[in-house]
């Protein structure tokens, strides 16, 4: 059964809710967008041979469920998930998920990252079937979540990425509109914002 987008889009508004607190939108999104990111490359890749992620052991979501209510969570989970997929796959700023000024501390930060993980244990969202309704699921889920980090923080959504119309316009422009794409066909937009003077 394909997964719901407004299933999907309420449990992700509901993740933002749990870090609502002590951040603005543009430092929160990046929990919530991490988050997005492991729970998918788990239900996508976790123990496939020759994937395009690599999941290390003991580094996938099911690993970091294990560790809710862990009064040192947020040290766990930099040091057992984040760590070892940032090192296997060459990613670089990532959050820090010990972080008190952000995410607080004590037993704030244990609730806070344990309902935080508790929202995408939801089986509901199983992404391991990468399309919802006929649609890319992460695109749509990471397009529905800059819309509203941009309005929450007040600043145009075309600060926090590309909006997919420009995409599908460049898309035509370079001639790969209509190109056979793959794991292996990459294609990064840089787009710069001008304000105007005046």
């Amino acid at each position: 059964m394909a997964l719901k987008k407004s299933e999907l889009y309420s449990s992700l508004w509901s993740s933002c809710d749990e870090l609502r607190g002590g951040m603005d939108a543009s430092q929160y999104k990046d929990y919530v967008l991490v988050m997005l990111f492991i729970k998918y490359v788990s239900d996508k890749y976790a123990g496939v041979p020759y994937a395009p992620i690599t999941i290390p052991e003991g580094a996938s979501f099911k690993d970091m469920v294990a560790l809710k209510g862990k009064p040192d969570i947020g040290d766990q989970i930099n040091k057992k998930i984040i760590a070892p997929l940032a090192n296997a796959n060459k990613l670089s700023d990532m959050p820090d998920f010990n972080d008190p000024g952000k995410l607080g501390s004590g037993s704030e930060i244990v609730e806070r990252l344990t309902n935080l993980i508790a929202i995408f244990e939801n089986k509901a969202l199983d992404f391991s079937k990468n399309r919802a309704e006929g649609d890319d699921i992460l695109g749509d889920a990471y397009e529905y979540l800059m819309r509203h980090f941009a309005t929450e923080s007040g600043k145009s959504k075309g600060q926090f990425y590309t909006p997919a119309e420009v995409s599908r316009i460049m898309a035509q422009i370079i001639g790969i509109h209509d190109a056979q794409t793959s794991n292996n066909t990459t294609v990064y937009l840089i787009s710069h914002i001008v304000q105007p003077h005046g």
